[in-house]
């Protein structure tokens, strides 16, 4: 086991400057290691794997109620705090990061079907206080059109310590949520069907995606960008069709730079919508999208959230 750890540490270790945790692709040892993990009784020996992101502090209500047993006396995994747009940065307008990432477009990386992503999503009732469930999701696709996704409960910041899972429990970090090989799939629909990486054909292939029956507004174009990336790992062609098509739509602002929650400097663009505020984080120079947030501008008493508390988060990595 100590070896396993080892070695993914070694295909994205933690850097000693800071908190983060590196963003780069794996290597093939560690490719070769995910692949074991869905295949083999390994999966359910509890692996924790180092990708990830911060988290800070449960709620509050949520804080006082769950302590650790003989480990320590550390609340569990928690809610992220917002991100913070940098006040003093420029703006970048959506137009000019299109034409960036058009001009920057060269073939590399290309599309992957398959998605590397850490979240976060609040789960509200009536009657218990919210809680923040971290997850980490690897989907990779084979050959023959089958695919395998491993799905972790994982607090990068506090290795070893447990965490909350889906049914307000606590699990060891790194413990195996799911792990699950589905046979081969071969639907031509989107989002399973390769996206354009033309901004107008992209509309359409988004709007089937959702299987939306009208024109999207902006906060259901940014849903189903959500369902893409949660396909697709999309090349630089692909990010470029998709910025221009933001670049066209009514309603995403540009707000400044800001530092996601992997560390990586990106440009943030907002739209607001039913009490709600999505953030959409782009990287400066190619267009990717490295991941969206959603919080609360409205307080829902009525489920113990305060305004400004974030209810879901999303970044994905190549």
């Amino acid at each position: 086991m100590a070896d396993e750890l080892e070695l993914l540490r070694a295909a994205n270790p933690v850097p000693t400057d800071g908190p983060h945790y590196g963003d780069g692709p794996l290597d093939h040892r560690a490719e070769r290691r995910l692949h074991d993990l869905t295949r083999t009784p390994a999966a359910r020996r509890r692996p924790r794997l180092v990708w990830g992101l911060a988290a800070t502090a449960v709620v509050a209500a949520l804080v006082s109620a769950l302590l650790f047993s003989d480990r320590t006396t550390v609340p569990a995994v928690a809610a992220p705090r917002p991100l913070v747009v940098r006040a003093d940065a420029t703006p970048v307008t959506l137009q000019t990061l299109a034409a960036r990432a058009e001009a920057a477009a060269d073939g590399s990386p290309e599309l992957r079907k398959g998605t590397h992503v850490q979240s976060w999503s609040l789960g509200m009732s009536d009657d218990k206080p919210p809680i923040t469930l971290p997850e980490e999701r690897v989907v990779r696709w084979r050959a023959d059109g089958s695919h395998t996704e491993l799905v972790v409960a994982t607090d990068p910041r506090h290795p070893a310590r447990p965490v909350l899972s889906g049914d307000g429990g606590l699990v060891d970090d790194g413990h195996v949520l799911s792990s699950r090989t589905y046979p081969p799939s071969w639907s031509d629909a989107p989002p399973q069907s390769p996206p354009p990486d033309d901004a107008g054909r992209l509309r359409v292939y988004l709007r089937e995606a959702t299987h939306g029956a009208t024109e999207p507004d902006t906060g259901e174009l940014l849903y189903s960008v959500q369902v893409l990336l949660d396909t697709w790992t999309l090349g630089d062609r692909e990010s470029a069709a998709l910025v221009r098509l933001l670049a066209e739509t009514d309603g995403l602002r540009p707000a400044g730079q800001v530092t996601d929650r992997l560390g990586r400097r990106g440009q943030a663009y907002v739209h607001d919508r039913s009490g709600t505020r999505q953030m959409l984080i782009m990287d400066p120079a190619t267009g990717a999208v490295l991941g969206l947030e959603t919080t609360f501008t409205r307080a829902q008493p009525e489920y113990g959230v305060k305004a400004g508390e974030v209810m879901e988060y999303s970044a994905w990595t190549r």
